[in-house]
């Protein structure tokens, strides 16, 4: 068995996945900024293309250490055979999940968009109570807070239901979906399997919704090529393999809680990057839902025993 190296894994899972929200958070700008040059698919498909490209040094690595601990081609077949159907399952909610949303942004505000997507805060430890994970009364409390949070953030927000808040509401289901999936089977899996598997799914299925509903080419306007980069590069090669490494260590209801702090940092981003400015209560906002996850890091006990059965 491959271990992952001492100094990554010395590092707890929740500070991996503070830097998952943090550079999914910062890529919202860059995502909004590709839709000016693309079309939804072509954007998923590429920037998942992307995602693989950048795992696949690291995959032939990887399989180099697999090697010199004496894994045997056999043995690696059948690592690798054992990952087809996680990284399906993972890759087909992370591809409802991304294009639910994009198809939402278009066509409903961005306020009420940040918030009916982080009602996965609440999806998934709701859906974990019905496949056997535990919640406590901390976990719900911090809930609660962290969509208070996000509710503070998302200004001039209505009561009205949009054709875009379905999508939405249906984006927030599958982000849940592919949350409690990648727990189950990250502490199955080769982690590094698993995230090249669920990028490749997600871009394949891209490429099929491109052939079958938008048309050519896939870039219309250079303006997108770099903000098409950072997405690719970072935010799906880099963050979410972040994802897959960091949720192997921590409870998915402390995960969801984590990563939706990209909220607050995709507002953030946009005062860096975009001249935005927050108003007192975006700031309250921000402050409730960092209270909330510090309240279920500290006293929600949600910390999970890494699985023994799993390569990194």
């Amino acid at each position: 068995m491959i271990k992952e190296k001492t100094k990554f894994q010395k590092i707890p899972g929740e500070v991996i996945l503070l830097f998952t929200a943090i550079i999914w958070g910062t890529g919202f700008v860059a995502q909004r900024k590709a839709m000016d040059g693309m079309q939804p698919f072509a954007f998923i498909a590429l920037r998942f293309l992307m995602g693989c490209i950048v795992l696949l040094p690291m995959l032939i690595f990887h399989l180099k250490d697999y090697r010199r601990a004496g894994q045997t081609a056999a043995e690696n077949r059948k690592r690798y055979i054992e990952s087809i159907l996680p990284s399906f399952a993972c890759g087909l909610f992370l591809f409802l999940g991304t294009t639910f949303q994009q198809i939402g942004i278009v066509s409903t505000t961005a306020a009420k968009a940040g918030f009916i997507t982080s009602l996965y805060l609440v999806l998934v430890p709701l859906l974990g109570i019905f496949m056997g994970k535990k919640v406590n009364l901390w976990v719900w409390l911090g809930v609660v807070l962290a969509l208070v949070g996000v509710y503070f953030l998302s200004v001039g927000l209505d009561a009205s239901l949009q054709k875009g808040d379905i999508y939405l509401l249906l984006g927030a289901i599958c982000w849940a979906f592919q949350i409690l999936t990648l727990d189950y089977y990250s502490g199955k899996t080769d982690n590094l399997y698993l995230a090249f598997g669920q990028f490749a799914v997600t871009s394949l299925f891209g490429f099929v919704a491109v052939f079958f509903t938008e048309s050519q080419p896939l870039i219309k306007n250079s303006s997108a090529i770099l903000p098409l980069l950072y997405s690719g590069v970072v935010a799906v090669g880099i963050a979410f393999t972040l994802q897959v490494f960091g949720q192997r260590r921590v409870s998915p209801a402390l995960a969801s809680l984590i990563m939706g702090l990209e909220a607050v940092f995709a507002a953030l981003g946009g005062m860096a990057f975009l001249g935005e400015r927050l108003t007192p209560r975006e700031w309250l906002g921000c402050a409730i839902m960092l209270a909330a996850v510090l309240l279920v890091q500290l006293k929600g006990q949600q910390k999970k025993e890494p699985s023994s059965t799993a390569s990194s």
